[in-house]
């Protein structure tokens, strides 16, 4: 039965750091991973369609194929897909950090001292759930990157990031306008995305929130 959870969480771990990877290369491509997948999935067998995001979160996926990989060092045997797929789905928060950068620099923003709100910092959407979520490495990475930082998540209303302590943002016009950039993380339900979009000066969407296409709006 153990094994079973482990097989499980290791197979999700590893097909969202491959559909994590090809985003990264998709893009410098200029091609939607989106539509990638979408196109794949016509495919009556052979793919399972895994989606990107901002990382990988929760309990389960992060951790199980870490205790894999340590088990299996133990009895002389090195999992190096497992250790590679656990990279990549670390390396996302950064990713995503990346990628914020370079959209506002091609507004003539620097990352360094912009306005950034992150939307949504749960592991998943509709959770009351932080533990291992990617939004908290963002928010870290961003800070580290000397960016001011504010948040929003329907269910939680405080954040701890080190000495730092944040308070929820109000979802209203005049506190959307003062930040330079909305990162959606975590793509809680019932949020009016549609509002968010008429008053952000930018947003980056890491969960495809907005399958149209606007101005503002750039897609993991």
């Amino acid at each position: 039965a153990e094994c079973s959870k482990l097989l499980e969480n290791t197979f999700r771990l590893v097909n969202i750091a491959l559909v994590s990877e090809f985003t990264i290369v998709a893009e410098k491509l200029g091609i939607s991973i989106w539509e990638v997948i979408e196109a794949a999935k016509t495919k009556p067998f052979g793919f399972m369609p895994f989606y990107p995001g901002p990382g990988i979160g929760g309990h389960c996926i992060p951790d199980d194929p870490v205790y894999l990989s340590w088990k299996a060092k133990k009895m002389g045997f090195k999992t190096k897909m497992v250790d590679l797929a656990s990279y990549i789905g670390h390396f996302m928060p950064k990713y995503v950090v990346q990628r914020t950068k370079e959209i506002l620099s091609r507004k003539g923003i620097s990352l360094k001292g912009a306005k950034i709100l992150v939307l949504g910092v749960t592991y998943k959407k509709d959770v009351k759930d932080l533990r291992e979520s990617p939004a908290l490495d963002i928010i870290e990475e961003l800070q580290r990157n000397k960016s001011t930082v504010g948040f929003y998540d329907p269910l939680i209303s405080h954040l701890k990031i080190g000495s730092i302590n944040l308070k929820r943002e109000a979802l209203v016009s005049g506190s959307l306008k003062k930040y330079d950039c909305l990162v959606v993380v975590t793509d809680h339900s019932g949020l009016d995305y549609q509002f968010l979009q008429k008053h952000s000066k930018q947003i980056f969407d890491t969960r495809n929130v907005y399958k149209r296409k606007y101005s503002n709006v750039e897609v993991l």
